[in-house]
C-alpha cells in the first residue's frame, strides 16, 4: 500500500502491456481463498488470452492484489509466500483497490483490466464502482452470464423456442447467479418483452429457498433478483419456498445450476421437471466436476433423454437408446478471449452490458447444426480461435 504505482512500472519496465487480469485470490473456482497462489488463476487466464485470442503474451500482465488471507492453513504454514495475515476489509480494503485502479489507468490507460474470483460482495462493488472510469469487466459475473446465455440460446434454437416461452429457475445466487439472470433479462429486454414483468420469467434461489421480497437480505442484489410477494403467493410458494417446491409448483422448462452444491438436481426433482416439459434444459454449471448439481449420466437417464444438457465442468459422452449425446462445457474461455480482443481491436473506452450480450448471441451463432444434433450447446473446443475471432 501507497507504492503501487511504483511497483506496477517497475513490472511493466517499458513494456507495451494491452491486457491484465487480477484477482485478490479470495474466490477461486469452488475450491475459495488460496491466498497468493491465486495468482496461478491470473497467469490461466492470460495463457487462454493467447490460445484463443492471439494475445502476445510479452504485452499481458497477470497480477494478484496480496491483501492477506483466511485459510487457516495457509497461515500456519511457515513456507506460505503471501502476507500472512487475515485479509483485510472494509476501509483499508476499498482504499487498496482504489490505489490499484488508480495507477493502472494512469500507467495503462487503453489496457483491458479484467476482474477474476473476487468474493461476490466485492466483486459487485468493484464492477459497479470501476466499469465506467477503466476498461475493464468481471469473468465471473459477466463473462458467467454471456456463456450461460449462450447456451440458453442454443437450447432454444434446438426448441424452436423463445426466451419469453420460458420458465427459468436459477439455482445459485452470488456472483455467477447474478450474472445469469441479468444477462437473461437484459436479453428478455431486448427481444421486447416489459421490464415489469420479467420476474415471471426468472425465478433465483440462494442457501434459504426462493427469493422473494418480504424477507431481509444482507446482499442487497438479491432484492434485484427477488420475486414480489404476491406472485410468490399465487404460485404457492409462501411456505414451502424449496427448490423442490419451487420445480413442483412454478414447472421451469429451464434449470441452471450455480449453488456449487453437489448433487442438489436429484432424480425426483429432474423427473417431476421432466414431466411437465418435454424438452427440459439442464445446466449444472458448478465447478470443478465435483461440485456439478447433477451428472449428465442421470440426467438423460432421469428424463430418458429428453434433456438439453450443458455443464460447467467436462464430462464424457452418455450413451442412451443407440445415440451417443455429447456434453458441452460453458466454459468462459468462449467469451472472455473475444469481449477482451474485441475491446482492443474498438479502442473502447468500457465494456458495457451490450457488448456481453452480443457476445453471447455471436457464441450461440457459432454452434453448428451438426454439432447441435450430437448434443452440443457449445462448439467443440476445438474451433476456439475461430469462436473467439467471430
Amino acid at each position: 500500500r501507497g507504492r503501487i504505482r511504483e511497483v506496477m512500472a517497475s513490472a511493466l519496465a517499458g513494456r507495451k502491456v494491452e491486457l491484465a487480469v487480477v484477482t485478490d485470490n479470495e474466490a477461486i473456482l469452488g475450491i475459495g481463498d488460496q491466498g497468493a497462489g491465486g495468482m496461478a488463476i491470473s497467469i490461466g487466464k492470460l495463457a487462454l488470452y493467447t490460445a484463443g485470442a492471439g494475445i502476445d503474451p510479452a504485452h499481458t500482465l497477470p497480477i494478484s492484489l496480496d491483501v492477506g488471507t483466511n485459510n487457516k492453513d495457509l497461515l500456519q504454514n511457515d513456507l506460505y509466500l503471501g502476507w500472512p495475515r487475515e485479509r483485510l476489509k472494509g476501509e483499508a480494503y476499498d482504499s487498496l483497490v482504489a490505489e490499484f485502479v488508480e495507477a493502472f489507468h494512469e500507467l495503462l490507460p487503453d489496457a483491458v483490466l479484467q476482474w477474476e474470483d473476487f468474493k461476490k460482495d466485492n466483486a459487485l462493488a468493484i464492477l459497479e464502482r470501476y466499469r465506467h472510469q477503466t476498461l475493464s469487466f468481471n469473468d465471473d459475473i459477466q463473462g458467467t452470464g454471456a456463456v450461460a446465455l449462450a447456451g440458453l440460446f442454443s437450447a432454444l434454437r434446438a426448441k424452436g423456442q423463445s426466451l419469453s416461452e420460458q420458465r427459468i429457475v436459477i439455482h445459485g445466487a452470488g456472483a455467477a447467479g447474478l450474472g445469469i439472470a441479468r444477462q437473461i433479462e437484459a436479453a428478455m429486454l431486448e427481444e421486447g418483452m416489459a421490464a415489469e414483468s420479467l420476474y415471471q420469467h426468472v425465478a433465483a434461489l440462494d442457501s434459504r429457498g426462493l427469493l422473494v421480497d418480504d424477507q431481509d437480505f444482507a446482499d442487497a442484489y438479491k432484492r434485484d433478483l427477488a420475486w414480489p410477494s404476491a406472485f410468490a403467493v399465487e404460485q404457492g410458494l409462501i411456505e414451502d419456498r424449496s427448490l423442490e417446491a419451487v420445480i413442483a409448483a412454478y414447472k421451469p422448462t429451464v434449470l441452471i445450476g450455480t449453488s456449487g452444491q453437489p448433487g442438489c438436481f436429484h432424480e425426483s426433482m429432474v423427473r417431476a421437471m421432466a414431466e411437465h416439459v418435454e424438452v427440459p434444459v439442464i445446466m449444472p454449471m458448478s465447478n470443478p466436476t465435483a461440485n456439478s448439481e447433477a451428472v449428465p449420466e442421470d440426467i438423460v437417464r432421469w428424463t430418458d433423454g429428453r434433456a438439453l444438457i450443458a455443464t460447467g465442468s467436462p464430462f464424457a459422452p452418455v450413451s442412451h437408446n443407440g445415440r451417443t449425446i455429447e456434453i458441452g462445457q460453458g466454459n468462459n474461455v468462449f467469451v472472455f478471449p473475444g469481449i477482451g480482443l474485441g475491446a482492443l481491436l474498438a479502442g473502447s473506452k468500457e465494456v458495457s452490458d451490450d457488448m456481453v450480450t452480443h457476445a453471447s448471441r455471436a457464441l450461440a451463432a457459432q454452434v453448428s447444426e451438426d454439432e447441435l444434433s450430437r448434443g452440443l450447446l457449445y462448439p467443440d473446443i476445438s474451433r476456439l480461435r475461430e469462436v473467439t475471432a467471430h
